[in-house]
């Protein structure tokens, strides 16, 4: 699998039902993301964007077809090998920051690191590299409440980034965040991308956020309309 995708959805169905109304969130989806990427999914509300992203990181079901992580198909994976695999290889930065608030940024940190299993020796380090890595290594002993918005994302990224993941998967991280801050932090995910050679895969509404991809996937009522590079995007 060296040389072939780290993500590959092959006509990917999936249909939300409520009463007597039927969406098709997702409608015969296939794409591939190739390791080291940075791709943006693009398209308006209701599009497919969150659902794809939920699909693919296995945090939600499909209908039919197949989604792949590093040549594993994730149907043939049980619950519990799905939700080991995703705390050890994939990191989720989401718009809310969802931090805990009694916990320090320190600590925010450290929770994947204690459920991985870690030592409080590596627990503690590794936490404090990537908050250096995000540039906080001054805000540690800070709770959620003392520090900015984008402050705040900064720990998140840095908490999706404890287990050093294969894939990390981002929705709207830009967006509770003002422009200045949404291009800090957009900085900061393109360096890391570079510098870590991690997978990125975002879900934005930011032309500004996704013409600084690699790539564009644009989406339209489920369906994939367009996949281009985001400089002729």
């Amino acid at each position: 699998m060296d040389n072939g995708p780290i993500i590959s959805a092959a006509k990917v169905m999936k249909t939300y039902r409520s009463r007597d109304v039927v969406v098709e969130a997702l409608n015969n989806v296939s794409f591939e993301v190739m390791p080291g990427e940075m791709v943006a999914v693009m398209g308006p509300s209701g599009s497919g964007k969150t659902t794809l992203l939920n699909c693919m990181s296995g945090l939600d079901s499909i209908d039919s077809g197949d989604v792949s992580i590093a040549g594993q198909l994730l149907r043939t994976m049980s619950d519990d090998a799905l939700s080991d695999y995703r705390a050890s290889s994939m990191g989720f930065v989401f718009q809310s920051y969802n931090l805990l608030p009694v916990l320090s940024a320190q600590e925010n940190v450290e929770l994947p690191l204690v459920l991985a299993g870690n030592s409080q020796k590596v627990v503690r380090e590794k936490a404090h590299e990537k908050l250096e890595l995000v540039g906080l290594g001054d805000r540690t002993g800070h709770l959620p409440a003392e520090l900015s918005g984008g402050q705040q994302q900064r720990v998140a990224i840095a908490r999706a980034l404890a287990n050093d993941p294969a894939i990390v998967w981002a929705d709207e991280p830009t967006g509770n965040l003002d422009s200045t801050n949404a291009t800090e932090i957009m900085d900061l995910l393109v360096r890391l991308n570079k510098e870590q050679g991690q997978t990125f895969v975002l879900v934005t509404h930011s032309e500004d956020v996704g013409g600084m991809t690699d790539r564009i996937v644009r989406m339209s009522d489920g369906v994939v309309v367009s996949t281009r590079d985001a400089v002729s995007a």
